[in-house]
């Protein structure tokens, strides 16, 4: 059930659709960016998400799911293939880069719903593919 719920999660971003991921989190989610603040609540991840898909094009590959035996623990490893489309504030100019990026997740679950995302990827590694 666990990795189905994470399964779910992951399609729903691979299918652009946000309402899905949305639909999957609780109320109160946290949400732990890479280098970045913590955003707190479904309107943060919300936003996060518009803005994502305006200045990406993001697809995950490979996705390994793992969980804990007691449903509330869970992680994934994938491979980000991407497009970067729109100038993100702070980092290189986007001119329609592509990128491969390997990367994981990993998530707290309670009540059937994610409460927790932490993703993390190497930022350097990003910037050097993008700024080439």
């Amino acid at each position: 059930m666990t990795k189905d719920l994470i399964a779910t999660y992951f399609a729903a971003f691979n299918a652009g659709d946000p309402n899905g991921m949305l639909a999957l989190v609780s109320d109160d989610v946290e949400h732990h960016v890479n280098q970045g603040a913590v955003r707190r609540g479904r309107a943060a991840f919300q936003e996060f998400c518009s803005h994502m898909g305006v200045s990406y094009r993001e697809s995950l590959r490979d996705i390994v799911i793992f969980a804990s035996d007691d449903s509330t623990r869970a992680a994934a490893e994938f491979v980000v293939h991407g497009e970067y489309l729109q100038t993100d504030p702070g980092l290189p100019a986007a001119r329609g880069q592509r990128y491969t990026l390997p990367a994981g997740s990993f998530f707290t679950l309670e009540d059937g719903k994610i409460t927790r995302i932490t993703t993390y990827y190497n930022l350097t590694d990003w910037v050097a593919q993008v700024s080439a």
